[in-house]
């Protein structure tokens, strides 16, 4: 079995994506527009670029996006919570790099630090709106 994450946006999917990517070093495997959608399925013209699916691939992880309007999704336009997307690394200076990338133009909740269970964690929410945590643990095959 394989969890992956999905995250929802408006209209920056691609943008957050594209982000991710080079932050992380992955690669976007997918990104399907609306416009390619099946012909009958109805899609306004100003979602016609918006995506209706992206892939995320990061070594064997990988994030899942799209992008959702309030008349699809009454609350995306609200504050995301009651999750984050959490990274793990062995290495502390990856980490504190992550988390200042993630960091930039976003609103850090705590800021990246030695922690009494870990040599690095911080918490922060991007500019895109998505919560993360990046936490070091030294027991992580490297």
């Amino acid at each position: 079995m394989k969890i992956v994450t999905s995250l929802s946006f408006r209209g920056q999917c691609r943008e957050a994506f594209e982000f991710y990517a080079k932050v992380l070093g992955g690669e976007i495997t997918a990104a399907m527009p609306y416009s390619d959608g099946p012909p009958d399925m109805p899609v306004g013209e100003a979602y016609k670029d918006w995506l209706m699916h992206c892939w995320l691939q990061v070594g064997d992880q990988a994030i899942m996006g799209s992008d959702m309007d309030v008349d699809w999704a009454p609350n995306i336009d609200k504050p995301k919570n009651g999750f984050d997307v959490t990274l793990h690394t062995s290495d502390v200076a990856e980490g504190r790099r992550w988390f200042e990338a993630l960091a930039e133009g976003g609103k850090v909740g705590m800021a990246f630090a030695e922690t009494f269970w870990s040599p690095g964690f911080g918490s922060l929410t991007d500019r895109f709106g998505v919560p993360w945590m990046i936490n070091v643990n030294p027991d992580l095959p490297k």
